[in-house]
């Protein structure tokens, strides 16, 4: 088992974030942090990458009123750039990404074969249901 560290002395070590998925038609949002302490009692299993579609699918960009411009593609690589590919991905029990894709691109362009991951054994329930991503809390603390 992996131990993530959230949060160290009162800092943030991970941004605040939230995995979205429509589900049944409902935008359901997952608070990630809760998503770790989650998996804290799960093991970790290699994942190749091939299997993981969404490395083929438009990830970051689906909000219609975000494109893909140089400089938010530039913020997305400094984030890749950043991640510590020790720490697995995480995956619902359908096996889709929840959380990792910024460590799933970092292992892309290290050309490696797999990469760490947990699997949740059921799906946990999802935080928030049909809030809009600027809705959400995201305290003001230090990264």
């Amino acid at each position: 088992m992996i131990d993530f560290q959230i949060s160290t002395r009162g800092k943030q070590l991970l941004r605040k974030q939230y995995h979205f998925r429509r589900v049944n038609g409902e935008l359901c949002a997952w608070d990630i942090h809760r998503l770790i302490r989650l998996s804290k009692q799960i093991s970790s299993t290699l994942v190749r990458l091939d299997d993981i579609p969404e490395l083929d699918q438009n990830w970051w960009y689906e909000d219609q009123t975000v494109s893909p411009t140089p400089r938010a593609l530039a913020a997305h690589m400094k984030l890749v750039q950043q991640v510590d590919l020790s720490f697995p991905i995480l995956l619902c029990a359908d096996g889709r990404l929840m959380d990792g894709m910024h460590r799933l691109v970092k292992a892309v362009l290290e050309q490696r074969d797999s990469v760490p991951a947990i699997r949740f054994p059921a799906t946990p329930e999802a935080d928030y249901v049909n809030v809009a991503a600027d809705d959400l809390p995201y305290p003001d603390e230090e990264v």
